[in-house]
């Protein structure tokens, strides 16, 4: 099983940038994706970023040109910049499994103030 553990989040005002990581440990050997999501109340999840295990990255259009995903050993990263108030939702990490199962961070809240 595959154990996600989040770090980051907070208040932050428009145009800011905020950092928001995940580390994750138990059966690393088996990830094949690395994500992030986030929901807004009364709003569906999202993807926001994936990486997959060779490196290839892919975003939302929504947030394309200001986050950036990046991985460093077990640990994947969301850099946050020229944040909008459009962008407070509860961030969550995600990783997926060889086999298809899907493991999920306890999420993190990012709130941007107008």
């Amino acid at each position: 099983q595959v154990q996600l553990v989040e770090s980051g989040g907070g208040l932050v005002q428009a145009g800011g940038s905020l950092s928001v990581s995940c580390a994750a440990s138990g059966s690393i050997f088996n990830i094949y994706i690395r994500a992030w999501y986030r929901q807004a109340p009364g709003k569906q999840r999202e993807l926001v970023a994936v990486i997959t295990s060779s490196g290839s990255t892919n975003y939302a259009d929504s947030v394309k040109g200001r986050f950036t995903i990046s991985r460093d050993k077990n640990t994947v990263y969301l850099q946050m910049n020229s944040l909008k108030p459009e962008d407070t939702a509860v961030y969550y990490c995600n990783a997926v499994v060889r086999a298809g199962s899907q493991f999920w961070g306890q999420g993190t809240q990012v709130t941007v103030s107008s």
